[in-house]
């Protein structure tokens, strides 16, 4: 299978120009939502030069064309950015403490006070 290529259309993000949902070339209609399809190298040569935009050289690219290693590592890294909530067996850093204790209201300075120094800083200027 060396002659053959991993494609997807690019997922759905209007913000950054990605909005074709589905496309068709030989016969081939590709869908957002399936992910991953295998095809031969001129298709995936092809694949390669489409543009979200027809006619619009500014466009972001429609597809994302890679071999079998490319792909499982692009998958790798959308699933840890997808991930938000950390396991305990993930390497944790540190989350230090303030040192001195917690800063409480108590520990601002009253509202009175900041109003007084405020006019003695005024009636100096």
């Amino acid at each position: 299978m060396d002659n053959t290529y991993l494609v997807r259309l690019k997922a759905y993000d209007a913000r950054r120009g990605h909005v074709l949902r589905r496309y068709t070339y030989a016969g081939i209609k590709f869908q957002e939502e399936r992910g991953w399809y295998r095809v031969e190298k001129p298709v995936a040569d092809y694949l390669r030069t489409v543009r979200q935009l027809p006619g619009d050289a500014y466009s972001p690219l429609a597809f994302d064309v890679s071999t079998d290693a490319e792909a499982k590592a692009i998958d790798a890294a959308e699933a840890d950015e997808a991930k938000v909530k950390r396991n305990a067996s993930d390497e944790l850093k540190l989350s230090a403490a303030r040192p001195g204790g917690t800063l409480t209201t108590e520990d601002l300075p009253k509202a009175s006070e900041e109003k007084d120094t405020r006019r003695t800083k005024r009636e100096k200027d």
